[in-house]
């Protein structure tokens, strides 16, 4: 409730009340909108925006043109290091994290891909295509290659478990290693905002990286796209 009466502007009132429910985990993901706020404050959408506006300047919020006002999570650390995955971040930061399937299929490899994996031209790969779930929220999408046959039933594993390193150590790959990554930022394809929630003009975070068994033969090629407002790289020195 407002108290009209304190002396505090209103919109101070409300953005103070938002700003609770968002630390308290209340509101989570998209807001309500400025005409449902309106109402539930008693105010009007001017008091609302002028709330609104008061918390993006304190990042706790985003307002998105055309889409409505976001709660702005905490940004994941992805900490790049030769031994580290994206999963290994997670747990760091006591975050709930999965990986859902969507498609895999033995297919020929492009030139690109052969050249990461250190292959024949035309060779064919494992290619499996995941999404990288954090409570709850789609935060990147994933596209790993491997080499056949060497990985010829590699699906198996990783289908039953999600998770690259376990799925590895199944298969019989106890180590393996992060021989380089390469970090970019570009527009997201149609069917990739779709599955990020996102709009199409919004930056994703893309990490490329090649892994290597304790042999140093690679094994894996992937590429994630991960949204720019949940995912940020980070580096320490002696992690290289």
């Amino acid at each position: 409730m407002l108290d009209r009466h304190s002396g505090v502007a209103l919109w101070r009132q409300i953005e103070d009340s938002l700003a609770r429910d968002i630390g308290n985990k209340l509101l989570r993901d998209r807001m309500p909108n400025e005409t449902e706020l309106a109402t539930q404050f008693a105010v009007n959408r001017h008091t609302i925006r002028r709330a609104l506006q008061a918390l993006e300047a304190r990042g706790l919020v985003r307002i998105e043109q055309g889409r409505g006002t976001f709660v702005q999570e905490e940004m994941i650390d992805y900490q790049l290091g030769r031994r580290t995955r994206f999963s290994h971040s997670l747990q760091k930061q006591r975050l709930a994290g999965q990986s859902h399937v969507l498609n895999v299929k033995a297919e020929a490899a492009n030139p690109e891909i052969c050249q990461h994996l250190a292959i024949a031209t035309e060779s064919h790969v494992l290619h499996i295509e995941a999404l990288d779930i954090v409570d709850e929220r789609v935060v990147g999408v994933c596209h790993q290659y491997f080499p056949l046959p060497r990985f010829q039933g590699f699906e198996a594993f990783y289908t039953s478990q999600p998770n690259t390193n376990l799925a590895l150590k199944a298969f019989g790959i106890e180590q393996c290693q992060r021989k380089s990554s390469r970090i970019s930022a570009r527009l997201p394809e149609s069917g990739q905002a779709q599955l990020l929630s996102q709009t199409k003009f919004q930056p994703l975070l893309c990490v490329e990286s090649v892994y290597s068994d304790a042999n140093s033969q690679i094994i894996e090629y992937g590429i994630t796209h991960f949204t720019g407002d949940a995912v940020q790289i980070y580096l320490e020195a002696e992690t290289f």
